[in-house]
């Protein structure tokens, strides 16, 4: 009886690991290891090593970098309401004889500006009520452009969309995730909000840099600092690389900010200082508003987000 029965292992002749074909038929062709010969390969291998060298030496400022990062965009509102009152009667001057602004309306207008300016600065830094701040703020920035006609000088209109751009970093960096219904309206989490104001903040937040290609007389080091600079604007907006591009446009900037911008070594008297302390202060907002790029990362519309779902 048991010699009918055969239970040893079948022959690998005729052994089918798939008797019903579901599996893959066609030939697998295997991953191909990367060359460490490859220029690319090299370049990855640098990034990656200077991305984690940013990171281990950015360790102990990294608790404070929001802080940080906030007080720099609101510094410029600060110093032109510090400006506004102590430069008052040229102010009101200005707005009357060259603005046509009637008696009253110019007191007003400045009143509105320093009050908002020191109010939407002040909650910025305290992260109190951050949405009316930043609202505030725009307001400023817009009514500013039409009140002293400089809504269509085009480096004061770069400068401005860069200093929104910062703006809309600091409202995505109050952001928490949570829920706001609308009654009618579709619900949408402020986590889906946050990738959308963090876009349009990295997007915003070059235009200086443009400014400063734009303008100016060229040398060999600016080429080569424009073309540099040039491509690390174009990944901080697509959100490539976008934490090493940032922190490399803060030390550009910085740099550039203080040997272009030197007002403190121009005479009291001239009239060249206000406009290059102006310039100084904005461009410290735009470097707070690439500080806290640093610290939050690009948010979900980006190269960098993109690449981790895959």
């Amino acid at each position: 009886m048991s010699s009918r029965i055969n239970i040893a292992r079948p022959q690998a002749n005729s052994f089918n690991p798939d008797p019903h074909g579901l599996s893959n038929s066609r030939p697998s062709s295997g991953y191909r290891a990367a060359n460490p010969d490859d220029p690319i390969e090299k370049l990855k291998a640098f990034s990656q090593q200077v991305e984690d060298t940013v990171e281990i030496y950015s360790q102990p400022l990294k608790p404070h970098l929001p802080a940080i990062g906030r007080f720099l965009i609101v510094v410029t509102f600060l110093e032109d309401a510090l400006r506004i009152v102590t430069q008052w009667g040229d102010q009101i001057w200005y707005l009357q004889q060259h603005r046509k602004f009637p008696w009253g309306i110019s007191h007003l207008f400045l009143i509105i500006n320093v009050v908002t300016m020191l109010a939407g600065s002040g909650a910025v830094i305290l992260k109190r009520y951050t949405e009316y701040a930043v609202a505030g703020l725009l307001a400023v920035v817009i009514i500013q452009g039409f009140g002293y006609g400089l809504i269509f000088d085009l480096n004061f209109f770069l400068r401005n969309l860069s200093v929104i751009g910062g703006l809309f970093m600091v409202f995505s960096d109050s952001m928490v995730s949570r829920k706001t219904l609308f009654a009618g309206l579709p619900s949408i989490s402020e986590t889906d909000r946050k990738k959308y104001f963090l876009l349009a903040g990295r997007v915003l937040l070059i235009f200086l840099f443009l400014g400063f290609i734009l303008q100016g007389e060229w040398s060999i080091a600016r080429v080569f600092v424009s073309i540099i600079g040039l491509a690390a604007c174009v990944m901080v907006a697509v959100g490539f690389k976008a934490k090493w591009s940032a922190a490399f446009l803060v030390l550009v900037l910085s740099i550039f900010n203080v040997f272009a911008n030197n007002w403190w070594s121009v005479h009291s008297a001239h009239p060249q200082r206000d406009f290059l302390k102006y310039d100084f202060f904005q461009t410290l907002s735009i470097v707070g508003g690439l500080i806290l790029l640093v610290n939050m990362g690009p948010g979900g519309l980006s190269v960098d987000e993109k690449k981790k779902t895959y």
